[in-house]
């Protein structure tokens, strides 16, 4: 029996696995559950009762009509990995067993292949921030740093604990980012969209009527006729130009620091996006030097992840000069003060965090604060824009209606 089960879960060689959904109950009583892949239920069930689980169901799950995901690994991914490893290693699960088990029940292809590479350099005796520093589009300086202090102090799962709140805050806060700049783009795009369509195809229709009347056209009227006239010579050249801007801009942005660097200045002044930018990077920044001082990174050295962290051309220039400061043995508080874009209560509370010996503490604090912010800052974007892309579209469909009745209108007075 043995023998046929070790036959099934091969196939030309190599172990063959599925994924399964389980749902099962943790050492803390609690209900949990999840997707795990494995030879057979019986295996998910022996991998989840080594992570202090105790499962109560497991079924394999079922496949999409498009098929199950092979695609490449993001942030996201290593965020959900990062407190995978966490969990594993602060329940006494050996890392190399814990990476195994997480390259074995994880569904992306791609993640399989990145985890399997960086278990086998494990098993070769590398250090593990050595083999993550294989791998640096996955895993940056800032991760790789804090693994090395973890392993270098032998307390590992703290540190990683650390690295995975940190990482899942990163994301969240990306996240919360990305939604505060899709809605203004969306207002510009569907607003574009629909007064091209309305110019193109909508407006040469009341032309036609009107060039039958043999009377002189409202000045409104005759404006958005010629600027109907122009989107229909001249639309394939606009939308291609539009195009290759944007793709020129991509790539410059990409392989240019001084791109980078001044739609970082412009944008952070723009109204209601720029305020929360700025709240964003300050949270970032927080966040990341909380992270790095509390796991041992000497300061200087936790200003500069800092810097890089921040997301922000602005604050990575005032936070490396905070950094050449504190090196001159200035206090961190007054250093950040002198930059001018930190907010008062940033530097008095990372002030009363010098003075107490508890700047970690202080700054996971402001950390929380300026998270809030953007949360509730993008949640009033939101709910400002909703109207907003009423008001615009209305204001431009309407303004349309107006010009091409507007004729009819007159017409219907002098009669």
């Amino acid at each position: 029996m043995a023998v046929a089960s070790a036959s099934k879960a091969k196939k030309n060689g190599k172990p063959t696995s599925e994924l399964y959904v389980w749902q099962g109950v943790n050492k803390k009583g609690e209900k949990v559950n999840g997707e795990l892949r494995g030879a057979s239920p019986t295996d998910v069930k022996v991998q989840l009762r080594s992570q202090g689980v105790t499962p109560s169901k497991v079924k394999k799950k079922p496949k999409s009509l498009f098929g199950v995901g092979g695609g490449s690994v993001n942030a996201a991914d290593i965020a959900v990995i990062t407190r995978q490893i966490a969990t594993m290693l602060s329940a006494g699960v050996p890392l190399v067993q814990s990476i195994e088990m997480i390259a074995r029940g994880h569904e992306k292809q791609a993640m399989q292949t990145l985890l399997t590479g960086i278990l086998n350099e494990l098993q070769a005796g590398k250090p593990f921030s050595e083999c993550l520093k294989a791998h640096p589009k996955h895993f940056d300086d800032l991760y790789c740093d804090l693994v090395d202090a973890g392993e270098q102090s032998g307390a590992l799962d703290t540190i990683y604990d650390r690295i995975a709140t940190y990482k899942e805050k990163a994301e969240a806060l990306k996240s919360k980012i990305k939604k505060a700049m899709f809605y203004p783009a969306a207002v510009m795009v569907v607003a574009l969209v629909v007064t091209s369509i309305l110019l193109i195809f909508v407006v040469p229709q009341f032309q036609d009527i009107f060039e039958g009347f043999g009377a002189e056209l409202p000045a409104f009227t005759m404006m958005v006729i010629h600027i109907s006239e122009f989107m229909q010579a001249y639309w394939y050249i606009i939308l291609g130009g539009a195009i290759l801007f944007g793709y020129v801009f991509k790539k410059a942005h990409e392989t240019n620091p001084k791109v980078r660097d001044k739609t970082d200045e412009y944008i952070v002044k723009l109204p209601i996006i720029g305020p929360i930018l700025h709240k964003a990077a300050i949270a970032r920044f927080a966040r990341t030097l909380s992270t790095t001082f509390a796991a041992g990174v000497p300061l200087i050295n936790a200003l500069e992840s800092a810097a890089g962290a921040s997301g922000n051309a602005v604050y990575r220039r005032a936070i490396m000069s905070i950094q050449n400061e504190v090196q001159t043995g200035m206090q961190m508080n007054v250093a950040m003060r002198m930059t001018g874009i930190f907010p008062d209560m940033v530097v008095q509370m990372v002030a009363i965090g010098e003075e107490s010996g508890a700047l970690d503490g202080m700054l996971a604090k402001v950390a929380n604060i300026y998270e809030m912010e953007v949360d509730d800052a993008v949640d009033g974007l939101t709910s400002l824009l909703e109207p907003l892309i009423m008001v615009v579209l209305g204001t431009l469909v309407g303004g349309l209606i107006v010009a091409m009745y507007l004729p009819i209108f007159s017409m219907g007075a002098v009669v």
